[in-house]
């Protein structure tokens, strides 16, 4: 039996490219798509969808996930911009419910393992910074995938960074800093998304990158969520947690 799945966004670049590799999936059914002024609960209902998939944007992504949460569908999130009071309110709503789900900042498994290598580095060499480089028409700064990053630097580190002068501050961020980590958002045509994560150390410098040139990239990651999030009973936050 193949699980059946719903993708909110549908229309989008994301979405689009989400809708093929969906119905590409011999484990999964596209039971339903939506959009900007669709009564996304109907929707899930009418369908009865067992994941959906949110491609929407960062000022829906709370209330969607909410949504989904409260009729009972497994969340698989890809919209960004969520603070972490809204991602423990979430898990909460999970937690009561038994429901597994997943926000994932990134669903690029390059991306994740680029990740994974900046946490292990960051326990020799905890002086670093972040460079994301993103499309245009990205409305978040700094990305959910930096500050992942840079959360996960800060878990890796042994020992203390270097002292900063700048104070700790994400809101509508074009050069933050966050865990003592300068994050800075580059937003150019031309970009789908990259970032690099540079380590300083007594003479030598480490860069780790990782470079996503379609949106095709995050398919593998997304179809790979909907297989799984049906087995979890809790809400996780980043795609290793399933990898």
């Amino acid at each position: 039996m193949t699980i059946k799945v719903f993708i909110n966004g549908a229309n989008g670049k994301m979405g689009c490219e989400a809708v093929d590799a969906i119905n590409n999936a011999p484990r999964l059914t596209l039971v339903g798509k939506g959009s900007r002024g669709d009564d996304l609960a109907q929707q899930l209902r009418e369908c009865e969808a067992q994941v959906a998939v949110d491609l929407t944007e960062p000022a829906a992504a709370f209330d969607n996930t909410a949504t989904i949460i409260a009729a009972g569908v497994h969340p698989v999130i890809g919209t960004t911009g969520f603070s972490p009071d809204q991602i423990q309110t979430l898990q909460k709503e999970c937690q009561s419910k038994k429901l597994g789900g997943i926000i994932a900042p990134n669903f690029s498994i390059g991306a994740i393992l680029m990740m994974r290598f900046a946490q292990q580095a960051a326990a020799y060499l905890p002086n670093a910074e972040i460079i994301e480089f993103h499309h245009d028409k990205k409305k978040d700064s700094p990305s959910g995938t930096a500050i992942k990053t840079s959360e996960m630097i800060a878990a890796g580190r042994q020992i203390k960074p270097a002292e900063l002068t700048n104070k700790e501050t994400l809101a509508g961020a074009r050069g933050a800093n966050n865990k003592d980590i300068p994050i800075h958002a580059v937003r150019l045509s031309g970009f789908v998304a990259s970032q690099e994560v540079i380590f300083g150390g007594d003479s030598e410098t480490l860069t780790i990158r990782h470079d996503s040139i379609h949106r095709q990239a995050f398919m593998p990651g997304i179809v790979l969520c909907c297989e799984k999030v049906t087995e979890l009973s809790e809400l996780v936050y980043g795609l290793e947690n399933i990898l």
